[in-house]
């Protein structure tokens, strides 16, 4: 028996229509960068790490592209500061 490939797939995401972000909440920023919740809102609003709020309550959310973006400058900026010295060689990251 051979399979067709015309065939559907239930399961297959849409082809149309726009296709969203997936929003994050801000714990689950914190758990993605390992680090505490007063940091991850003082990134909110510094605007530093970019940020909506929804709803009636104003619940905060955060694009996984925009903290894809964030991470990514994070590891330019710190390779920025080894490459002029500003963080000594004998420095070692310290663990929070």
């Amino acid at each position: 028996m051979t399979k067709r490939t015309e065939q559907v797939d239930a399961n297959a995401a849409p082809t149309t229509g726009p296709v969203f972000p997936r929003m994050l909440t801000l714990e689950q920023v914190q758990e993605v960068l390992n680090v505490k919740g007063s940091l991850v809102y003082s990134l909110v609003r510094s605007g530093e790490l970019p940020a909506g709020q929804f709803g009636g309550r104003g619940v905060w959310r955060v694009r996984e592209s925009d903290l894809a973006a964030y991470i990514d400058a994070a590891f330019v900026k710190t390779a920025e500061r080894i490459a002029a010295g500003q963080i000594p060689e004998g420095d070692s990251p310290a663990e929070d």
